[in-house]
C-alpha cells in the first residue's frame, strides 16, 4: 500500500513501544517496574475533578470556539503573563486538546517546504515528526551533559542561517530535565533576531522546577513578536488524560492556528476546559506539594544511579526525568534498556528514543514511589554489576 511522503518518515514513540513489552512481560506473571512513561503518578486533583464531573451533569458538552472558551482564555493569558512577567492578550491563546497541537499547528502554520527547523536533540520525538509533516528541513542541535544538557551553542552557531525558519527549545526539558540558562536563551534570542527566525518555546514542565528558575526566551527584547509559548495542564495539575493544553502567539498567528484547529478537531471538549478553569484558578498549593516531592524522589533516585558503578547522573533542575551516562558499559542505550527490562523488570527508555545524539544515556521517569524508586535501584544494581562483569 503506498502512502503520502509525509507519513512515510513518521514513527512511534519509543515510550508506547516499551510499554507494550513491559505489559507483555506483566501479563506472563514478571513484576516490572515502570520509569518509561513520562506523566504524574497521582491523580487529577480532586478539585478539578469534581469540577469536570459538574460540568458534564451540568450540561458542559457542547461545541466551543475553535480557540477555546473565552473565560479559560483570559486565565490563561492572565496566569502565564503574570508568571513570566510580561502582558498577554486572550486573543493570543489557542487552547486545544492536549499540547501538541499548540507544537504541530503553529509549525504547519510557518514551515515552508524546505524551510530549515532547528531542534533539541535529544529531544521530544514530536518535533522531528511536525517538521517532516510540515516539509521543513530537520536540523538537530545536540544538547550537551557539559552544559547541563543545554543547546550546544558552537553547534547552533554553526548550523544557523538565513534558511533558519523555527527555531525549537524546550526548558525544562524532556528526556534529560535540563533547564537553559538566561544567558543561552540570550545567545538564541540574538539569533533569532539577526535571521528574523521564529522560536517555538514548549514550556510544558514550566513549572516542575528545583531550586532556580526555568526563564521564557519570550520575556527577552524583540523576541515577544517572535515566540509561540506551548504549555498546558498535564503535568503541572496531573491531567494527562483530559488532554488540554495551549499556546500563546501573536494575535496574527493565532487566527491561522484556530483555522487549522476549526478543520481538525473542531474544538475542545467543554467540560475539559471547565476543569482547566478551577485548575488555574483554584488552590496552588497543591502543586507546590507535588513538586516537593517530586524533588526528594528525583534527589534519592539521582543518589541511588550515581551509587552504581559504570553510571554517573547529572542533578536535573527541572521536569521529573533523570537521563544518566551509561557508556561506560561499551553497549548501545537500547540494549542496556532492553537488559534491564529482561534481567531487572526495570522499564526505561534507551537516550536514542530521543534522537541519535541521546547514545550513551538513558531515561527514567521519576513520577514514582520512593519505595518503587529504591527497589528498581537495588535491581538495576544487581543487574548492571553482572553486565560490568562480562
Amino acid at each position: 500500500m503506498e502512502f503520502a511522503e509525509r507519513v512515510t518518515q513518521l514513527a512511534a514513540e519509543g515510550a508506547y513501544f516499551m510499554l507494550a513489552r513491559a505489559q507483555a512481560l506483566e501479563a506472563a506473571g514478571r513484576k516490572v517496574y515502570h520509569f518509561e512513561i513520562g506523566q504524574p503518578d497521582e491523580p487529577t486533583f480532586a478539585n478539578i475533578s469534581k469540577a469536570g464531573i459538574r460540568a458534564i451533569e451540568t450540561g458542559h458538552t457542547r461545541y466551543t470556539p475553535s480557540a477555546g472558551a473565552g473565560a479559560l482564555r483570559q486565565a490563561i493569558a492572565d496566569d502565564a503573563g503574570q508568571r513570566r512577567g510580561m502582558p498577554f492578550r486572550a486573543e493570543q491563546v489557542v487552547i486545544g486538546p492536549g499540547a501538541k497541537p499548540a507544537l504541530f499547528f503553529p509549525t504547519l502554520a510557518l514551515v515552508r517546504p524546505g524551510d530549515e527547523v532547528i531542534y533539541p536533540d535529544p529531544g521530544f520525538p514530536t518535533y522531528l515528526a511536525m517538521i517532516q509533516v510540515a516539509g521543513g528541513t530537520p536540523v538537530p542541535v545536540p544538547l550537551r551533559e557539559e552544559e547541563d544538557f543545554s543547546f550546544d551553542l558552537a553547534a547552533f552557531d554553526r548550523l544557523v542561517n538565513a534558511r533558519t525558519r523555527l527555531i525549537i527549545l524546550n526548558s525544562p526539558g524532556n528526556p534529560t530535565g535540563g533547564v537553559m540558562p538566561m544567558a543561552a536563551l540570550e545567545h538564541i534570542a540574538a539569533a533569532a533576531r539577526r535571521y528574523d527566525a521564529w522560536v517555538l518555546s514548549d514550556e510544558i514542565y514550566s513549572r516542575l522546577i528545583y531550586g532556580g528558575p526555568a526563564p521564557s526566551i519570550a520575556t527577552l527584547p524583540g523576541m515577544a513578536e517572535r515566540t509561540i509559548i506551548c504549555d498546558g495542564f498535564s503535568k503541572t495539575y496531573a491531567m494527562t488524560g483530559w488532554r488540554l493544553g495551549y499556546g500563546i502567539m501573536p494575535a496574527a498567528l493565532a487566527e491561522r492556528v484556530e483555522l487549522l484547529l476549526t478543520h481538525s478537531v473542531g474544538c475542545t471538549a467543554d467540560f475539559t476546559q471547565v476543569a482547566g478553569l478551577e485548575a488555574i484558578r483554584g488552590p496552588q498549593e497543591q502543586v507546590e506539594t507535588v513538586v516537593a516531592e517530586y524533588q526528594r524522589r528525583r534527589d534519592v533516585l539521582v543518589a541511588g544511579l550515581n551509587a552504581i558503578p559504570g553510571v554517573t547522573c547529572r542533578l536535573p533542575q527541572g521536569a521529573f526525568y533523570v537521563f544518566p551516562n551509561i557508556t561506560s558499559f561499551g553497549r548501545t542505550a537500547k540494549a542496556v534498556a532492553d537488559y534491564l527490562l529482561d534481567e531487572a523488570g526495570v522499564a526505561v527508555l534507551p537516550g536514542t528514543a530521543f534522537g541519535g545524539y541521546g547514545e550513551g544515556y538513558l531515561r527514567l521517569c521519576f513520577a514514582n514511589s520512593i519505595d518503587n524508586i529504591r527497589a528498581a535501584l537495588e535491581l538495576m544494581q544487581r543487574a548492571l554489576g553482572k553486565l560490568r562483569a562480562n
